[in-house]
């Protein structure tokens, strides 16, 4: 079988399309290894559905389940219409977390994501105080003076106490700088995409910054994300990296 590689942000994906539904689970652990497999954070099999060009099935480079990737989307979006699976320059497409509107220009992928919930604005944590957002996957978030250091053991804990991604962000002018522990990867990742709709979920509604921002993740990429007619808009490069073929999974 063949897989393609994409690369979101430093957010990196396989994906394939298949017919056939099933627990992906143990080969996403195989294909995801970074010496053993492909390498990634996560699987994405892309299925037939009735009403929308595809629907998909999302794990973790742990083999787990998750509903929504920000990240993934865009990626998924550009397969899609590379692959012939959605028409013209758009796809829509349901996750676990909802449907999901992408518009692809090139390699410049906007994904309109799923409604955030604001679940808690009020967690005392090591000091800081965190919200709870979930933007298609749970989120805490701490906005702070400086995210230069970053401590995997502190997120660790609260990842597991909250069941939740773990992001650290910094204001600064309009640009929000964020760092993510992912669950599912279990350590820090480059970029999280749905971390930084969260983010900026926060600092919009505490007015520190406009509807329209630029937000940079630890890769250092600019991504863009705008709030228009009720909406979350989250733009950005994605680049495809490889294709494979698999002779063992």
């Amino acid at each position: 079988m063949n897989v393609t590689k994409y690369s979101a942000n430093g957010n990196d994906f396989i994906l394939y399309h298949s017919q056939e539904r099933k627990d992906r689970s143990s080969e996403a652990k195989k294909l995801c290894h970074r010496q053993n497999g492909v390498g990634a954070d996560g699987l994405v099999v892309l299925l037939p559905h009735p009403q929308y060009d595809f629907e998909w099935d999302f794990y973790n480079s742990d083999g787990s389940y998750a509903s929504m990737c920000g990240n993934a989307s865009r990626a998924v979006a550009h397969y899609a219409h590379e692959k012939g699976i959605s028409r013209d320059n758009v796809a829509q497409f349901l996750t676990g977390a909802g449907v999901i509107n992408a518009t692809i220009n090139g390699m410049y992928v906007i994904s309109q994501m799923t409604d955030p919930k604001i679940l808690d604005e009020g967690i005392e944590e090591y000091g800081q105080t965190w919200w709870l957002i979930d933007t298609g996957v749970p989120h805490l978030i701490s906005i702070q003076d400086s995210i230069e250091s970053f401590d995997i053991a502190m997120a660790r804990e609260l990842r597991y106490k909250y069941n939740a991604n773990v992001n650290i962000a910094k204001i600064a002018g309009n640009d929000i700088y964020v760092r993510t522990y992912e669950r599912g990867v279990e350590d820090e990742t480059l970029a999280c995409g749905t971390g930084m709709v969260s983010a900026f979920v926060r600092a919009k509604k505490e007015g520190l910054v406009d509807d329209s921002i630029r937000a940079l993740p630890k890769s250092g990429d600019e991504l863009y994300i705008k709030y228009e007619e009720g909406k979350y808009h989250f733009g950005g490069e994605v680049k495809k990296t490889f294709v494979a073929e698999l002779f063992d999974i």
